[in-house]
């Protein structure tokens, strides 16, 4: 055999089946994963910030491009682990969307909307370097858990240019096709909103850090800034949302969730929650292949919806 750069299909196949061998068929439509680990995205105020990037790869579309799921890691504000759902996420990566782990800026580093601000900037960064990564620029979601879901939330209703969003990529968008909550602490207003903190609403808590150390009860006006509900009115241009939350969830109420979900629908915005029986806070509960399915349906929805606005808009 010639030893030359051999494409894929020039390269001849081996066809015999020794005595005993078993041939196992494929069809070349299976789904890997390709990690590409700690991307520096951006370093505002000199502090770096990092992506854990996730790539579905098939032997048949090499070259095909993705939708991307901007996620950013929860953790009470504090300094995130990037590794802690790289596995949970395998099975959305598989359906076929890019996953970018994000990191913000912790409550140790700086208070609220730092954090909302730098989630902007990871999607500015993949739609950035949508080509490098293979990614659909048109169709980038940002989702998030627990603190990661208030600011996947934030990332949503930040205003282009506004007092939450400092850009770092000049004339890229922040704009997201959709949002995907997972058990989100979307409020700060709610008396138990955390059950289990007994530091709640002080300034030790994650809360009252996030607000720059404070006790939260004493600045209504900070709270309210910070919690989504009261950032949705029915002029606000928000894309879909979809909420998952465990009925069991002795961290974040679960309330937290429904009231979001109430205030959207309220609104007229278009939104789903599902609460998942017995589930804690966080769990593999959230990412059994049949949730993960219903993520992935959310997605495609708000795909064939925008697909078709933008389709009226051109006409």
């Amino acid at each position: 055999m010639e030893v030359k750069k051999w494409s894929y299909e020039e390269f001849p196949e081996y066809t015999e089946t020794p005595e005993g061998a078993v041939r196992v068929e494929t069809t070349g439509d299976e789904t890997g994963v390709r990690f590409v680990r700690e991307v520096e995205y951006a370093a505002p105020d000199g502090v770096p910030l990092r992506l854990n990037i996730l790539l579905p790869v098939t032997r048949n579309e090499p070259d095909k491009k993705h939708p991307c799921l901007v996620y950013v890691q929860g953790s009470a504000w504090k300094e995130q682990d990037l590794y802690m759902s790289v596995c949970a996420v395998d099975e959305l990566v598989k359906k076929g969307c890019a996953v970018a782990i994000a990191q913000y800026r912790h409550t140790g580093q700086a208070p609220f909307p730092a954090q909302i601000s730098d989630a902007r900037n990871a999607v500015r960064y993949m739609r950035a370097h949508a080509e490098e990564y293979r990614v659909n620029p048109d169709e980038i979601f940002v989702g998030g858990d627990s603190s990661g879901g208030h600011t996947a939330v934030f990332c949503a209703i930040a205003e282009e240019g506004g007092d939450m969003d400092e850009s770092l990529f000049p004339g890229v968008s922040a704009e997201v096709r959709g949002v995907l909550d997972y058990y989100g602490t979307v409020t700060l207003l709610m008396e138990d909103g955390f059950p289990t903190t007994t530091s709640h609403h002080t300034p030790k808590s994650p809360e009252g850090k996030l607000l720059g150390g404070v006790y939260v009860m004493e600045h209504p006006e900070l709270a309210a800034k910070a919690s989504a509900v009261t950032h949705i009115t029915p002029d606000k241009k928000l894309p879909p949302v979809c909420i998952f939350h465990g009925t069991k969830d002795r961290t974040a109420n679960v309330r937290q969730s429904v009231e979001l979900y109430e205030k959207l629908r309220a609104c007229g915005k278009e939104a789903r929650l599902y609460l998942i029986a017995g589930a804690g806070h966080c769990g593999p509960e959230f990412w059994t292949p049949e949730v993960c399915a219903l993520a992935w349906d959310f997605m495609q929805d708000c795909l064939k919806k925008s697909a078709a606005q933008d389709w009226r808009e051109s006409r």
